[in-house]
């Protein structure tokens, strides 16, 4: 006889939690997409935000669509910089790098 044991709908929950943790982040890119092409996906995605990836695919920070106006608008060009050159040491943008 073979008792099985029912799962709680707890773990079910905690894991969908867990995933629309990850994706509200959005989409995932590389950093060495430019700011310019960063902007387009993220219109064509409708999201406000990425997670941004190195070349491992792990994930090395995040930027918002005020990130990246923000570099757009600072005379900096945005289709010269990379995501790469404006995350920060804590994976977030650092404005000084451009």
């Amino acid at each position: 006889m073979i008792r099985m044991k029912h799962r709680s709908a707890d773990v079910h929950t905690a894991h969908r939690k867990a995933v629309d943790v990850m994706d509200a982040a959005g989409p995932r890119v590389c950093d060495d997409m430019s700011v310019e092409v960063a902007l387009a996906v993220m219109a064509a995605a409708r999201t406000g935000r990425l997670a941004v990836c190195d070349q491992d695919d792990q994930r090395v920070g995040l930027v918002t669509r005020g990130d990246l106006t923000a570099v757009r608008d600072s005379g900096a060009h945005p289709d010269r910089v990379r995501l790469r050159d404006i995350l920060g040491a804590r994976g977030r943008v650092s404005l000084a790098a451009c």
